[in-house]
């Protein structure tokens, strides 16, 4: 449920689930944003959901703060809004030249590079937001032995298709960009295409995402068709 809904700017209000990040709050939040599409309210032309808020934004022509916030409150949810989720299975090349920060990952968790991807590969992973860049996919939970921090200097360039873990989360990069994730490896998959309008991203929140291990043949020789 939400805790507090509050104003942000002028023309946007802020919806808060609570302070923790987990999958039954995002759930929340995910149930929410579905129902307010589905309702069509007037006047709201964007939401953006996060990990446990929602931010809603309206023209200011057409409604106000106080409208949005009594409509939101008076939503009913006697019928079960489905998430729409998918399973998707991400390909992922952990050869040397990909996994540029597993050496670090050994020392900082103290486990072997074999025990970290058995431990990766073998989890499901829940998609809570996508953000940052365009279509990049948090993925959580990962187990508290795998929870490593940033690194200390960001790359200025962490190479697209990469894929990353820090804290309890995972994602991949979805276009060449600055980051301080810890990588572990790379897919050829295509994860955002700005060219599909209506769907760019191929994981959206609430999503369940594995990851399989491929040979370096295999993903220089990977055809999405």
């Amino acid at each position: 449920m939400i805790k507090n809904i509050s104003n942000l700017g002028d023309a946007a209000l802020y919806c808060d689930f609570g302070g923790e990040v987990n999958k039954t709050i995002n759930l929340e939040v995910i149930k929410y944003f579905n129902a307010i599409k589905e309702k069509d309210i007037e006047g709201i032309y964007n939401l953006t959901p996060s990990y446990n808020k929602l931010i809603i934004s309206y023209d200011l022509t057409i409604t106000n703060f106080e409208t949005v916030k009594n409509k939101i409150e008076k939503l009913n949810f006697n019928q079960t809004h489905k998430t729409n989720s998918k399973r998707i299975e991400i390909p992922v090349c952990c050869d040397a030249s990909f996994s540029l920060d597993i050496l670090r990952l050994e020392k900082k968790l103290n486990l072997s590079k074999e025990k970290i991807y058995d431990n990766f590969f073998n989890k499901e992973f829940y998609c809570y937001m996508t953000g940052f860049i365009a279509g990049m996919p948090f993925l959580g939970d990962l187990d508290e032995n795998m929870r490593a921090e940033r690194l200390e200097t960001p790359r200025v360039k962490v190479p697209k298709g990469s894929v990353g873990i820090t804290e309890q989360f995972a994602n991949i990069y979805t276009s060449e960009s600055p980051g301080g994730w810890n990588i572990i490896g790379n897919t050829p998959l295509e994860v955002f295409d700005g060219s599909k309008e209506d769907k760019p991203n191929l994981i959206n929140h609430g999503d369940l995402v594995i990851f399989k291990q491929i040979s370096l043949d295999q993903y220089k020789n990977y055809d999405e068709q």
